[in-house]
């Protein structure tokens, strides 16, 4: 019997009514006090409440007392755990020695096991300071652990370890990733023939589960491919994984693709970390320009797509994969592998499937579609008035060569739309904003010109090794672009690579922008 009792805050009162109580022959199960109220479980036995009820009256400074269904403190544990079912993961509240007192989804049969027991951590592990994530195997599953030690008054009170699968990680980063909503096939505007042609071949491909290579230039659209290949396969349940093999350097671009274990390398977490193979399991991963990849993570790639195991970075355990690689590049391969730059037989690997992706001037009849799209994403995105096209405007950008494809063609009208909110869009408008990136390119200064090979022959006699004598060069050219070029996307334009193997390069040899 649960029963609550409204007196005067007044020294002794509790005393008083356990007093009466165990007049009666009552004993107290459970007892809770607050300002005003007392809250008590017991052991009704025969009495009934009426009697209960007269004999705590008796007790001065009583002002109410009746029954109750549920202590505030059962109440609490009932809202909670309720709020537990509902949380997907699994959640584990651990006391000071470490063992199970509470868990969500009827998982009592882990009721007073260890946490190493359960989930292979330690006591030890559990009385760090600060909160900290691992992974672990739980149910024949690998989950990330997310642990938050419990400290009160400097003294270890036990933690809260929450289960997440890898698959929900890698379905968050995937979301993260993509930045714009996207449906798929549906979603890539055009319906020229080379556009059409794309489409076709993309549908079949989706049902062949086998590895892509993508080729086309830069700003053509190689990752919404991917991604729709991705969505139309039978993977789209599962996460699409995106990296640019450019933007990274070899060991973190490594430590990303592979994962890593605990301590692997300097600066590497504590923690360890799974890699886009891992968490892409079942899905899709996308290697873009991966014609820039070194040698050495070619042959460790050509060695996963052997089996589809892989071993984390610093590991020694085996870990399969089921994924789906699609890789793309601007590059010309042939040239590539004539040099010694890209392995053939990863090159044979990764184009069991080729598709190529022709670039917007050979597509003008999409603009029209592509610009319409363009602008009411951008309205859309800034809450702007859609501007009117007029057609001499749509004239200049069929006759326009289109260097950045559809990129490019995003960014213009990106820029127009947000300079000419509900008004009309013309030509003289166009030919600016064309200009400003055109103007760029005039009067290119020549490798000649610009004395690139600084020093004279025997300062080039003198190089130990053939990469000694290809960084002097790299770092010569860099510097004596840099200032007519004066952005990393500029630069990479003006050579015809990513920007950021450029923004690379210029760290690499400490190069700093002409206007610092």
């Amino acid at each position: 019997m649960r029963i609550e009792v409204y007196s005067t805050d007044r020294l002794g009162i509790s005393q008083e009514i356990l007093n009466e109580l165990a007049n009666l022959g009552l004993n107290i199960k459970a007892m809770e006090v607050a300002s005003g109220v007392i809250y008590l479980n017991i052991e009704s036995r025969d009495l009934d409440f009426e009697t209960i009820q007269q004999s705590i009256s008796k007790v001065d400074g009583v002002s109410l007392c009746q029954q109750l269904d549920l202590l505030p403190s059962e109440l609490k544990q009932q809202h909670l755990q309720a709020l537990l079912k509902r949380i997907p993961d699994p959640i584990f509240d651990l006391d000071a020695a470490g063992q199970v007192i509470s868990c969500n989804h009827h998982r009592h049969i882990y009721l007073s096991r260890s946490s190493e027991q359960v989930l292979g951590i330690t006591l030890t592990e559990l009385r760090q300071k600060a909160a900290f994530s691992r992974d672990v195997s739980f149910e024949e599953q690998t989950f990330q652990a997310e642990v938050t030690p419990l400290w009160i008054d400097g003294v270890f009170s036990g933690a809260v370890v929450m289960l997440k699968s890898l698959d929900k990680v890698a379905n968050q980063l995937s979301n993260f990733q993509q930045s714009i909503s996207f449906n798929g096939v549906e979603d890539i505007v055009g319906d020229s023939p080379p556009i059409l042609q794309v489409k076709e071949q993309l549908f079949k491909f989706a049902g062949l589960d086998l590895p892509i290579l993508i080729n086309g230039e830069t700003g053509t659209g190689k990752e919404l491919v991917a991604r729709a290949i991705h969505l139309q396969s039978h993977r789209k349940d599962k996460p699409f994984l995106a990296i640019n093999c450019a933007a990274l350097p070899e060991q973190l671009l490594e430590s990303e693709l592979f994962g890593y274990v605990a301590g692997a390398f300097t600066g590497a977490s504590t923690k360890g970390k799974p890699g886009l193979f891992e968490l892409a399991n079942g899905g899709t991963v996308f290697l873009d320009e991966i014609a820039e990849m070194s040698v050495y993570l070619q042959a460790k790639l050509l060695r996963f797509l052997q089996d589809y195991s892989f071993r984390r970075l610093g590991g020694d355990k085996e870990t399969q994969a089921n994924v789906r690689i699609i890789s793309a590049s601007h590059q010309p391969f042939e040239q590539f592998i004539a040099q010694g730059n890209f392995r053939q037989d990863l090159y044979y690997r990764l184009n069991v499937l080729n598709l190529v992706l022709p670039p917007l001037k050979a597509r003008v009849e999409d603009i029209k579609q592509l610009c319409d799209h363009f602008i009411c994403q951008a309205c859309e995105q800034t809450k702007l008035t859609k501007p009117e096209l007029l057609p001499d405007a749509l004239s200049v950008l069929h006759a326009y060569n289109w260097p950045g494809n559809i990129r490019q063609l995003q960014n213009v009208m990106f820029r127009l739309t947000a300079l000419n909110s509900g008004k009309q869009i013309t030509a003289p408008m166009i030919k600016q904003v064309l200009n400003q990136f055109t103007s760029t390119f005039d009067d290119k200064p020549t490798v000649d010109s610009l004395n690139v090979m600084r020093g004279d022959s025997s300062d080039w006699l003198n190089v130990d090794n053939w990469q000694e004598a290809q960084s002097r060069f790299e770092s010569n050219l860099l510097k004596a672009l840099y200032p007519h070029f004066p952005s990393t996307r500029k630069l990479a334009q003006r050579l015809a690579v990513s920007h950021n193997k450029i923004a690379i390069k210029l760290r690499q040899y400490g190069i700093k922008c002409p206007s610092d």
